[in-house]
């Protein structure tokens, strides 16, 4: 099988856009089919900090649109050569594919649906949260329903997504709801907590950690502002937060304003095995975002063995159905839960259930989320619609 992926992201870029492409490549390289890649270049941010990453496939990259967001602009001449560049790269690569795989939505995926469904060539269109979050239909060139409604294949990363875009009218019975892996980095059992904190050069008694890009959806800045009350009530304690954007200075500052400035590490961009070993080595993982699909982040702390404090997000909702107890459930924006919610763990610390962590061994392993996909494949090259939503139970 030859698969093209079309994707905003890819590698540096942390999102999950760009990360599942890179599995899907390599688990299909790994199977003996071939892959290649169309997709924008890096962010700067990330690109300043990481290394561009070995792909299992050629990357076409296509500058990014500088209008691709608003309706109008697709209607101008800038539009009309940004298609035509898409057309001219994106071409070859659909020719030579069985299969498209779209990934969320923008001026590149679209045109590219566009173009595949032109050349009868079935595609899979996986959507993580914010396309559908905030879909509200075009009246003219709506270019993402009508990828939409045409590709033989929609996956979704949760399913409070799958049930929004059904209130949204986006509902398809052949939908797919394919939980994002868990890397095997996570999923053993390495080391203990005081190993990953000396490998980490953590002294500290109590330690909580936080794995996102420092942007506003994020809210990193009411995870700061709850440090001062936990502080008070634990004065050894460490928060590491993880990852890089364009809030690092704000985000300083509120920790500076807060009085928890030498309570607060800021990691910056880390890569996985890193990652692990934080959250291998926290007493809790604090998840105050505002809006999350599925976060593939909380999923990695709970293989960890770490319980989740998160915000009452979608996401982290979706995570407190799975697996109880084990995912706490706060107000979002509210510091002051926040803070309770963390003390609560603080004070009576404990490693996740057995029945969570079997779950995610069983359920969001690569093997599983592969085989997954995998069969979502094979039906839309059969043009059939028998992939059923998956429920995966603690």
């Amino acid at each position: 099988m030859r698969i093209c992926h079309v994707t905003p992201h890819l590698p540096p870029d942390q999102a999950a856009n760009a990360l599942l492409p890179f599995h899907l490549g390599q688990w299909a390289v790994s199977a003996g089919d071939e892959v290649a890649y169309l997709a924008h270049p890096p962010r700067q941010d990330a690109g300043r900090h990481v290394a561009r990453v070995d792909m299992p496939g050629p990357v076409a990259w296509v500058p990014r649109h500088r209008g691709e967001s608003a309706l109008l602009s697709r209607l101008k001449i800038d539009a009309v050569s940004g298609f035509i560049t898409i057309a001219k790269v994106a071409g070859p690569l659909i020719d030579s594919s069985d299969l498209v795989h779209l990934h969320s939505n923008g001026f590149l995926v679209e045109v590219c649906a566009w173009l595949a469904a032109r050349r009868r060539k079935p595609t899979v269109l996986t959507l993580y949260g914010t396309e559908v979050w905030h879909y509200k239909p075009r009246r003219l060139l709506d270019l993402f329903t009508r990828a939409y409604r045409s590709a033989a294949q929609v996956t979704f990363y949760s399913q409070g997504l799958m049930a929004h875009a059904s209130d949204v009218g986006l509902g398809r019975r052949d939908a797919t709801v394919i939980y994002p892996p868990v890397a095997e980095e996570f999923l053993g059992d390495s080391m203990s907590i005081r190993e990953a904190r000396d490998s980490l050069g953590l002294h500290n008694r109590h330690v909580i950690v936080n794995v996102k890009r420092l942007h506003p959806l994020a809210g990193q800045r009411y995870l700061l502002q709850a440090m001062g009350e936990v502080v008070r009530w634990f004065p050894d304690t460490r928060l590491v937060i993880c990852g890089t954007g364009p809030m690092r200075d704000e985000l300083q500052m509120v920790a500076r304003s807060a009085g928890v400035e030498g309570h607060v590490t800021f990691a910056g961009l880390v890569d996985n095995a890193a990652v692990a070993r934080y959250d291998m080595a926290a007493d809790v993982f604090a998840l105050p975002s505002l809006l999350e699909a599925c976060p593939t982040v909380a999923l990695e702390a709970l293989a960890c063995g770490t319980p989740v404090v998160s915000s009452d997000n979608p996401g982290g909702v979706e995570l407190n159905d799975l697996f109880g107890v084990d995912v706490a459930i706060v107000p979002r924006e509210n510091d002051v839960a926040l803070a309770g919610a963390i003390i609560d763990v603080l004070e009576m610390k404990r490693r996740v259930r057995s029945d969570t962590r079997r779950a995610l061994r069983r359920n969001f392993s690569p093997d599983a989320v592969a085989a997954q996909f995998l069969a979502v494949y094979r039906d839309a090259l059969r043009g059939t619609g028998t992939s059923k939503g998956q429920v995966v139970p603690a």
